[in-house]
């Protein structure tokens, strides 16, 4: 695996530089949002994940999340924070990434998410890749479901930009529809690992996800108050 470590701290990037390597992961460090932006734009299929920091010189870890995202919708985003407000969590979430640490954090922690959702993704390849563009692992009412291509269509117009937390969501709670997921469900079968009460994540990829599958019909996401979330588009009309 190769990550693009966007750390403007060079001792922390030569820190997790060493753990990386006992995982035999290869780190390429970028120390301002400039450069991080530039090394993704010149090589964006080199890099099976990014760490980012949210406090970077020339541009902040928002925007270039921002940039990157419009470079690649799946590439997965671990952002690093100092800041330990949920507003800063919450845009971050909003804007792209997959998963956040606040610093100061464990170097065994980090590798620990970092595992997580790089197995998720890895996981999500193993189908076989000689299926039939017809074929899907699940279909809806009114969705279709490939985890093999990441492909997604409502009404069998592809829906597009979905993140890869976006499209384990969905996968997830399309997967048994109608059936009501707590946060705390959601957080332990999509992430794969304990949160502890951050439950604010899953709210922030709920609202992105709706947005885009908002643009195609009508909202299949529904909030059950006081309990989660679930899944329903039977009543979703053509």
């Amino acid at each position: 695996m190769k990550i693009l470590m966007v750390e403007d701290d060079a001792s922390v990037s030569e820190m997790m530089d060493l753990f990386f390597k006992k995982e035999g992961w290869e780190e390429d460090p970028a120390y301002d949002g400039e450069a991080a932006v530039e090394k993704f734009k010149a090589h964006p299929h080199d890099y099976d994940l990014i760490t980012l920091d949210l406090n970077l010189p020339k541009k902040d870890g928002i925007q270039v999340a921002r940039e990157i995202r419009q470079i690649s919708q799946t590439v997965p985003i671990i952002m690093l924070t100092a800041r330990d407000s949920e507003s800063d969590q919450v845009l971050g979430l909003g804007i792209g990434a997959d998963d956040y640490v606040t610093k100061p954090f464990s170097p065994l922690a980090l590798i620990a998410r970092i595992k997580a959702l790089h197995r998720r993704v890895m996981l999500d390849g193993t189908s076989s890749q000689e299926e039939s563009k017809s074929d899907y692992d699940l279909v809806t009412t009114h969705i279709k479901i490939s985890k093999s291509r990441r492909e997604v269509t409502f009404d069998d117009k592809p829906v597009t930009g979905l993140t890869p937390k976006e499209f384990d969501l969905l996968y997830t709670m399309a997967q048994k529809p109608k059936q009501v997921f707590s946060r705390e469900q959601l957080l332990e079968q999509v992430w794969g690992y304990e949160y502890f009460g951050e439950e604010r994540t899953v709210d922030a990829h709920i609202k992105k996800l709706r947005q885009k599958l908002e643009k195609m019909g009508p909202q299949i996401i529904q909030t059950v108050w006081g309990v989660g979330y679930k899944f329903d588009d039977s009543q979703v009309k053509q």
